[in-house]
């Protein structure tokens, strides 16, 4: 970014959290989470999109919100859901260790503090897929607690303003100090929150809009004319490309074979179509040794045509699929079961397992889910 026709630079001054603030009043987002301006949050919502927005973006979480909001209205309704029922709504969001600790924290909330959580950091980063990020978010915007969250967002703010030159992730302790040292005594959510806006709207991550940024004039890299280049970023290795195979069992009655994933690992808990395991070296030719048998025989399997492509955050995958049809009344070995096509869409299925399964000519009706990111959360 250049600055052209700026005229002689002055050196950036002190941030001052009162000018963000005014910024937030005229330009805070509506949210669906967010208490009104005044108004005083409810720690089970902020909460539940705090956990949703981890790694995933606004746009995708919202639908997903509102549904588990609709369903479970509060935290005694959520804790005492089936663990398979959570999961299923969860189904499409991804990184699934997220709902398994949702529903754990939910029954955590309501048997070790009555269904209200607590308001002190340390307290919250004690309850099941709470971390740092997620203690202090929920301290200070629903607790007005001086806690300092640093999402993505805030991540960016802060090393621009400051023209951190450490590369992330090594820069992380430093950039949590001085947005630390930034947060105010008072309205410290509303502070957090700002900064999220401010990353999300103006500070974007190609062409930040410095012009209309309150922070503009207390901005080093603005002063430097190269804040799209912050923050530093340490360069990814690529993963080596992952293979496996996949066998969809259709049974004449308009029945599927799945099964239920191990509760750890990618995935934990998850619905999957059978599948072998996922290697570098995977040799997909012999790959039959893995298919699943049912009671009394093994279905003969035919090879489709074409590969299941998906990406995870560390490594690509490539799927060869796999498919028999049986006839009515087949029965399944345990662990694995048949259920109906058309109740597929109530099954914990990740967006993966929808792709193999449409391209095996089985649609997972009202559609494959969007939004799906499988990033490792705190």
């Amino acid at each position: 970014m250049t600055l052209a026709g700026a005229g002689k630079l002055r050196k950036p001054g002190r941030p001052r959290p009162a000018r963000l603030l005014a910024w937030y009043e005229s330009n805070r987002r509506d949210l669906p989470w967010r208490a009104p301006p005044g108004g005083a949050a409810d720690p089970y919502r902020v909460w539940l999109s705090e956990i949703m927005l981890q790694q995933t973006t606004v746009n995708a979480v919202k639908p997903y919100y509102v549904r588990f909001l609709d369903r479970w209205p509060a935290i005694e309704a959520l804790a005492m859901a089936p663990r398979a029922e959570v999961l299923a709504a969860w189904a499409g969001l991804g990184y699934y260790a997220r709902a398994c600790n949702l529903h754990a924290c939910a029954r955590a909330v309501v048997a070790r503090h009555g269904g209200r959580f607590p308001a002190d950091e340390a307290a919250l980063r004690e309850l099941p897929g709470i971390g740092d990020y997620t203690a202090a978010a929920i301290a200070a915007i629903a607790f007005a607690r001086r806690a300092s969250p640093v999402d993505g967002n805030i991540e960016r703010v802060i090393a621009r303003l400051f023209a951190v030159e450490e590369s992330l992730p090594a820069a992380k302790p430093l950039i949590r100090r001085l947005a630390r040292d930034l947060t105010p005594a008072r309205r410290a959510g509303d502070f957090a929150q700002a900064l999220m806006d401010l990353g999300a709207t103006l500070c974007t991550p190609r062409q930040p809009d410095c012009g209309r940024c309150p922070w503009r004039d207390a901005c080093r890299a603005r002063a430097r004319g190269d804040a799209a280049t912050f923050p530093r970023k340490a360069r990814k290795r690529a993963g080596r490309l992952r293979r496996g195979a996949a066998f969809v069992v259709l049974r004449a009655d308009g029945h599927v074979l799945l099964r239920t994933r191990p509760a750890r690992g990618l995935f934990g808990g998850m619905t999957e179509v059978p599948s072998s395991a996922w290697a570098a070296d995977v040799d997909v030719e012999s790959a039959l040794a893995a298919a699943p048998r049912l009671v009394a025989a093994r279905p003969r399997f035919a090879r489709l045509e074409g590969v299941v492509r998906h990406v995870f955050t560390h490594f690509a995958l490539e799927i060869v699929v796999y498919r028999a049809r049986v006839a009515r009344g087949k029965r399944a070995r345990k662990p694995a079961r048949f259920v109906a096509a058309h109740r597929l869409d109530v099954e914990a299925l990740p967006t993966l397992m929808r792709k193999i399964l449409a391209h095996a000519g089985v649609a997972v009706l009202p559609g494959a889910r969007r939004g799906e990111n499988t990033k490792p959360e705190e």
